[in-house]
């Protein structure tokens, strides 16, 4: 009987333990995600001309891969949608009902893209705009005028709900609820940047691209989630790869010895690169510091 009383005051210890730790991640990150951000919403050029809207179509389908969230069509996707994680939904990017493209104008839109905050500057959630803040001026203003030319989609969505697991994720991993909170705010970002084969564009690439978001800010990999982890980039992970390697892994989702690479890579956005895109994203990941995996 005494034990049985001890084992109940013990889980009531436990139960009030959790409830406390719940509500200080809820109060942490209610407030990181309430917090208002002071960004200027700066004029962008936008273009109406077929190349530059191919431009915006190139950046979005295969290197910023919005598509990957937002759907084909940008009238966006439901992503997650239960108790534990919450409800999520990429938005509906055109002019269509229930989409941005009527809300926000040109600056307010890039600055979303860039600065990872809506029009009232409030944190987004769940948008890679730490790797979207080095687009240079004109690929930002491309991807708007992509945008801008897409056809309207209906498309609603319920309110986001952030679950308990998508909080504790947040504060516990690089898990990236309130990307705003990692931007560079007061970053000036190039007018443009030479589209050529050498390692600097490449770099570039692999930054708007996100692979730091999942091979780490040193590309040496780590863990994106359970039984996924990212490849080690560097010298130190691929230096037996050839670029024809390189290629494959890109084009086909093969690794050299014959296995297929996870889902979780979206290789097949970044395969849709250019033959010159992609010599250099190998040309910067052969120049950076070779790094054991994970080490960061």
């Amino acid at each position: 009987m005494i034990w049985l009383k001890r084992l109940a005051y013990l889980a009531v210890v436990l139960v009030l333990l959790l409830v406390g730790v719940l509500a200080v991640v809820w109060g942490i990150t209610s407030m990181r995600m309430d917090q208002v951000y002071i960004v200027e919403a700066k004029a962008v050029t936008v273009p109406t001309d077929s190349a530059g809207i191919e431009r915006g179509r190139h950046l979005a389908t295969a290197i910023t891969k919005c598509a990957t969230c937002h759907g084909d069509d940008m009238g966006g996707r439901q992503i997650s949608d239960n108790l534990i994680f919450g409800r999520v939904a990429a938005v509906n990017l055109t002019s269509g009902k229930g989409g941005l493209g009527t809300r926000y104008d040109d600056p307010t839109l890039a600055r979303a893209i860039r600065h990872g905050i809506n029009a009232q500057g409030r944190p987004l959630r769940i948008m890679p705009s730490e790797a979207f803040q080095y687009l240079t001026d004109d690929d930002v203003g491309a991807l708007v005028g992509y945008l801008r030319s897409l056809p309207p989609v209906d498309r609603e969505f319920p309110p986001i709900r952030v679950g308990p697991l998508a909080r504790v994720l947040s504060l516990l991993t690089t898990f990236p609820l309130v990307p705003a909170r990692v931007v560079d705010h007061d970053r000036e970002p190039p007018r443009s940047i030479a589209e050529d084969s050498s390692s600097a564009y490449g770099k570039y690439l692999a930054n708007i691209g996100g692979c730091t978001g999942c091979h780490g800010p040193r590309l040496s990999g780590g863990s994106v989630g359970p039984g996924k982890p990212a490849s080690n980039l560097t010298p130190a992970g691929i230096g037996t790869w050839t670029e024809a390697d390189f290629f494959k892994a890109l084009r086909e989702g093969i690794r050299p010895g014959g296995t297929a690479i996870d889902s979780a890579m979206p290789w097949k956005q970044s395969g849709r690169m250019t033959d010159p895109e992609i010599h250099a994203v190998w040309l910067y990941l052969k120049s950076v510091p070779a790094r054991q995996f994970g080490k960061r």
